[in-house]
């Protein structure tokens, strides 16, 4: 059975591709299991070894920092990594985006221009446009590639579910929820899902690079 603490992103270990695409369903059994096998070589992409394609990335029609509206398809094109914070989280959620911050130099020109980060808070009472502007500024975010999303909670529970994401929201700032962080690439495909937020930057970063390069 698989530990909650996991699942809700507590667990403490180093999260690999392989691992990550266990929070996957049955019927993408397959694509994990060669992942795995890909993973075990040498645990991130490059010219020889391309990443699975798990489906069509779900939509989503939010409104970001600036209370602009943003949806998927205005992000076509662009390679995406797709989360999930909340900015009340004092000690996960921090370290999440703090990893996502750190590949915005390594980049370099690719970031904003073929690379964007996609934050979707799951605790939308409280983050709203400017707060999550607040936030961004905190943790050194480029915002000319890394969009924080809001929107209604309905809508962004949608969304939240649609990714195979969890959230659960037990009283203003405790916030249960899985975190998971999608690597999109530029035809809209989901390619790569990362299940919590000790995982390898450089392996990210290299599996961004490789679907930059397809």
């Amino acid at each position: 059975m698989k530990d909650l603490r996991e699942r809700r992103g507590h667990g403490n270990g180093v999260t690999t591709r392989r691992d990550a695409l266990r929070v996957l369903s049955g019927a993408f059994s397959a694509f994990a299991a060669l992942v795995s096998v890909t993973a075990s070589g040498h645990g991130r992409s490059d010219a020889s070894t391309r990443l699975p394609t798990i489906g069509p990335a779900p939509p989503f029609d939010l409104t970001d920092q600036s209370g602009r509206r943003v949806t998927l398809a205005d992000l076509s094109g662009k390679v995406l990594a797709v989360t999930f914070i909340y900015t009340t989280c004092r000690d996960t959620c921090p370290v999440l985006t703090a990893k996502l911050a750190s590949l915005q130099k390594p980049l370099g020109a690719d970031f904003g221009q073929r690379v964007r980060f996609v934050s979707i808070t799951v605790e939308p009472e409280v983050d709203t446009p400017a707060v999550l502007g607040a936030y961004a500024a905190v943790h050194g975010a480029d915002l000319a590639g890394w969009s924080f999303l809001t929107g209604p909670p309905d809508k962004v529970q949608d969304v939240v579910r649609r990714y195979g994401a969890f959230a659960r929201r037990n009283r203003p700032g405790d916030i249960d929820h899985l975190f998971l962080t999608t690597l999109v690439d530029r035809k809209g495909k989901m390619r790569v899902q990362y299940l919590g937020f000790r995982f390898d930057s450089a392996e990210m970063l290299g599996d961004l690079e490789g679907l930059l390069r397809e």
